[in-house]
């Protein structure tokens, strides 16, 4: 397999965990939101589960292949920064039309909101997840078009520190 940034061993080594977890070698919706939940036991991930999931589900057919959840693990844990924003841009662009509307943010936002439950301490001015959207689009959206390109979404991510250094953690090397 050569889309990855994992060597054989390690490829080896997820793939009989994948299968141990997943014995029909294909991960459903439900599985993957019970996986989600023993990370955040505090908070409900399973909206935010619901969109990671998509993502992962490259074909669309309702299930992850090993081959989709190593692909998407290898990005997300070892891509370049370009990688893993285009990865987020997929994630925010839920209805795949090449743009990010305010409101596709306002679900994911309000997704994270859920998932992490009162482990944050939120400023005032992004203690809802309209507010932290109307934020974020104050910064990325150069045109004020209402929506995000691409390449406003990754220059606009590239500018907020706490953004680069949340994406330039590279987790999976242990």
């Amino acid at each position: 397999m050569t889309c990855t940034y994992f060597d054989k061993k390690e490829l080896r080594q997820w793939h009989r965990d994948f299968i141990k977890d997943c014995p029909s070698g294909a991960l459903k919706k439900e599985e993957f939101q019970t996986i989600y939940q023993q990370f955040f036991p505090h908070g409900d991930p399973s909206k935010f589960a619901h969109f990671v999931f998509n993502v992962f589900d490259a074909n669309k057919d309702g299930y992850i292949t090993f081959k989709e959840f190593i692909t998407a693990l290898s990005v997300t844990s070892r891509g370049s920064l370009d990688e893993k924003l285009d990865w987020a841009f997929n994630l925010y662009d839920v209805d795949e039309d090449g743009y990010i509307t305010k409101k596709e943010m306002v679900d994911i936002v309000d997704a994270i909101y859920s998932m992490v439950g009162d482990m944050l301490d939120l400023p005032q001015d992004e203690d809802t997840p309209e507010k932290r959207v109307e934020k974020i689009f104050a910064q990325m959206d150069t045109n004020n078009d209402g929506k995000l390109t691409k390449d406003e979404f990754r220059e606009g991510s590239k500018c907020d520190p706490w953004i680069v250094q949340a994406l330039s953690m590279d987790i999976g090397r242990a």
